[in-house]
């Protein structure tokens, strides 16, 4: 080797002298090295710096270089993967299944059009009064400082006079979103191995939190007017189960909304049966256009419902504003679990979030955003008759994201979302949205994600054109 060889030849000489070390042994010297190699101090410098940038070797000024305790060199041993099945063993059964809450076809690429989301067009967010609300929420002198655990109480009371009836600031506890909720609900109210009665079919994201706290959810199928009360009346028998899920106002995914007859009939038959119900009302923000249900709890003076509400929908995505409302001990419980799980929700957030909420542009936003989701319903239905004849629906939600579609006979769902993706447009299989087997094959279709109405009836015309690839002749 001369003057003229380079610091990484150097350095791959080194790395072959320090296989035959030991940790803990000294390298020669620059000057052995310079004199042995054949090169000039500044190479010697630069190789023994790239060694010591790889954890390799250690520099001691005043004593030398030496082999380094854990060595990374560039050979075969190191470059092959770390022996992780130990992990295996050790994580025994899996607690948290997220398969009907994950994209088995992954992230849509580039250009794909968005009906599956659970979420608004940036288009019909209040973006500019959000970011305003956070900007000034933030300047406030104890915008940093520990919120209360169960949240600041004027966003408690504007929850209370939100949802109606006798709710207090005290039977509100501000939660990191509506997911939070569900999540601090199931574990607050029924401990592992119990039966959960579920609506059929139902929110994946509700069953994924259920069987992560342990439950077993028990399908109850719906109808036209929601939850069959019958039919829920004998699942409570059978199963001895004390906690109902479900979502009396325009339901994910299939937009019903619970006969005023049957709230009352729902509750009498868990009173009768000892129970709770868990009461998801996401959608309260999101009807369109007419006279929005007063939710259970308004009504409920026993303390059977646990009330979940979000301003994640018809906000944004990243507003993780929810909360629980309940009374009597079941509160204590819930609010015992989300002080061990999160402590308190960002008072940043919930300034910003009471903000919104208390201004009179809110009001506007709903409206506003009740009558773009109209319209984008009615024009969803009437592509879905065009372009994929022979799917039918149950009529034309009255509020919600959501157009559910049963399919032709002899389509596969999950085959058709796969084609669908290929063409361009993501929807969501029914099948997710069942806790067993599903009755028929179904989609639901986002009509909120999209930018326009354009590209809505284009996702539609998309989804068409992959129906036709599987071969389903549209009549």
């Amino acid at each position: 080797m001369n003057d003229g060889s380079t610091s990484g030849e150097l350095a791959d000489s080194l790395r072959t002298l320090l296989s035959r070390l030991s940790p803990g042994d000294r390298l020669p010297s620059s000057r052995e090295l310079i004199k042995e190699y054949r090169v000039g101090p500044a190479t010697v410098a630069r190789a023994i710096a790239a060694l010591a940038a790889e954890g390799a070797v250690v520099t001691r000024p005043g004593s030398g270089t030496y082999v380094a305790q854990r060595t990374r060199l560039h050979d075969e041993a190191s470059a092959t993967a770390a022996d992780m099945a130990w992990q295996t063993v050790a994580l025994t059964d899996r607690a948290v299944d997220t398969h009907v809450i994950t994209d088995p076809l992954g992230p849509p690429p580039a250009g794909t059009i968005t009906m599956d989301g659970g979420y608004v067009h940036r288009s019909l967010q209040p973006t500019r009064a959000l970011s305003a609300a956070l900007a000034r929420a933030a300047r406030r002198p104890d915008a940093w400082d520990r919120a209360p655990a169960g949240g600041l109480m004027a966003l408690r009371t504007v929850f209370g006079r939100i949802i109606g009836g006798s709710v207090a600031p005290e039977d509100v506890l501000v939660t990191a979103g509506g997911q939070s909720a569900l999540s601090i609900a199931f574990r607050a109210i029924a401990g592992p191995g119990s039966p959960v009665l579920v609506e059929s079919p139902t929110y994946p994201r509700a069953l994924a939190a259920a069987r992560a706290a342990g439950l077993r959810p028990v399908p109850v199928p719906l109808d036209a007017d929601g939850v069959r009360p019958d039919l829920l009346a004998d699942a409570f028998a059978m199963t001895g189960a004390r906690l109902l899920y479900c979502q009396p106002t325009y339901q994910n995914p299939t937009g019903t909304v619970l006969a005023p007859e049957r709230r009352r009939q729902v509750l009498d038959v868990a009173r009768a049966s000892g129970a709770f119900v868990i009461e998801d009302d996401f959608a309260r923000h999101l009807g369109h256009g007419g006279p929005v249900p007063r939710p259970l709890v308004a009504d409920d003076r026993d303390g059977t419902v646990v009330h979940v509400t979000s301003l994640t929908k018809p906000a944004a995505p990243s507003l993780r504003i929810g909360a629980l409302v309940a009374r009597g001990p079941v509160m204590e419980r819930m609010r015992a679990v989300r002080l061990v799980d999160d402590f308190f929700v960002t008072r940043p957030l919930q300034e910003a979030a009471l903000e919104v909420l208390s201004s009179p542009s809110w009001d506007r936003h709903v409206r506003s955003l009740g009558a773009a989701l109209r319209e984008r319903c009615a024009v969803l239905a009437t592509a879905v008759a065009q372009e994929i004849p022979g799917a039918t629906s149950a009529g034309l939600p009255t509020g919600g994201l959501h157009l559910w579609v049963r399919l032709p006979s002899g389509v596969d769902d999950a085959a058709l979302t796969s084609a669908a993706r290929q063409r361009g447009v993501a929807v969501s299989a029914g099948s997710r949205y069942f806790a067993t087997e599903p009755p028929a094959a179904h989609l639901r279709i986002g009509f909120a994600a999209t930018a326009d109405l354009a590209e809505l009836t284009e996702g539609v015309r998309r989804l068409g054109a992959a129906l036709a690839d599987l071969g389903v002749r549209q009549e």
